[in-house]
């Protein structure tokens, strides 16, 4: 009688669940190990950002002999000085961001749609300025700035000469400043319109009888919000934290203003620096949230 070999238990019928076989624990393995890894790479990231932070302000509150003190932080707004660069750095700033996203957004949407082959153009003058050090494009500015008063006096650029330099508002700034800006704004901006199917929208548009300007602002830019807010705030951290160029060119924002302080009032100045840095990344979660609104699509066809 030949011998019955034996035959797995049915779980069908009620019998018990086999116990995981070692493929699956090991997927479970594989699947829980990104996540270790992960976690560790967010603990290192957050103790190399934290940390510093942390001493900076244990440096700014703890007096040798007399124990804690937050007269580093009470006395700024009554420091000199303290407000009014503070108010030219964030003018500076916004003034930026509206010169570089009316340059770049309406030159980036036009090489989208109607010139795509001039894109790798487009992108390599606007990344020029990477290339370019900060102090060779201030040598040649205050070469301009120099030359122009001595040929132009006698015509009406000469007051223009003088405008641009005016301590209230250095216009002179905003143009360097955009000029060092314009890589980020177009990397943010760039990669905002390949995520979306321009011209399809505006194709959609514009058979549903809506203008240029009305694509524009009610189709193509409520798509790109999250980029506008990242290339906005890439914008303001770099005007805030410059200094090369507003020390050497005689003007005082705020970054010129703390290291100006820096050597009579050293725990104000990284007082300053820590405040800084916590406004900067407030200001990034208002741009980040302001980013997350969902996009529009393109209008329907009035009847």
């Amino acid at each position: 009688m030949a011998a019955m070999t034996p035959t797995a238990p049915d779980t069908a019928a009620g019998g018990a669940t086999p116990a995981p076989t070692r493929p699956a624990a090991a997927r479970r393995d594989r699947r829980g190990r990104p996540r270790i890894w992960r976690g560790a790479v967010l603990g290192l990231a957050a103790a190399y950002f934290l940390l510093p932070l942390a001493a900076s302000f244990v440096f700014t509150v703890h007096v040798p002999g007399q124990g804690i003190s937050f007269d580093a932080y009470t006395g700024l707004l009554g420091a000199e000085g303290f407000t009014s660069s503070l108010l030219l750095s964030l003018g500076l700033a916004a003034a930026t961001i509206v010169l570089s996203l009316a340059l770049a957004v309406p030159a980036l949407v036009a090489v989208r749609i109607g010139a795509p082959r001039l894109r790798p153009v487009v992108e390599v003058m606007c990344m020029l300025p990477l290339v370019v050090p900060p102090i060779a494009l201030v040598t040649g500015i205050s070469t301009v700035l120099r030359w122009g008063p001595d040929h132009l006096s006698r015509t009406p650029l000469y007051r223009t000469f003088l405008a641009v330099q005016d301590e209230s508002f250095p216009v002179v700034l905003v143009l360097a400043y955009t000029v060092l800006a314009l890589p980020f704004v177009y990397r943010s901006l760039d990669a905002g319109l390949r995520a979306v199917d321009v011209p399809t929208l505006v194709e959609a548009a514009r058979n549903c009888g809506a203008s240029w300007t009305r694509t524009v602002l009610r189709v193509i830019l409520p798509n790109l919000r999250s980029s506008l807010a990242g290339a906005a705030f890439l914008t303001l951290a770099l005007v805030l934290g410059e200094f090369t160029i507003a020390s050497l060119l005689g003007f005082q924002p705020f970054a010129v203003w703390i290291v100006s302080i820096s050597g009579s009032q050293a725990r104000m100045s990284v007082a300053v620096s820590v405040l800084s840095l916590v406004v900067t990344w407030a200001l990034l979660l208002v741009l980040s949230r302001a980013g997350t609104a969902p996009g529009t699509t393109a209008p329907r066809k009035e009847s």
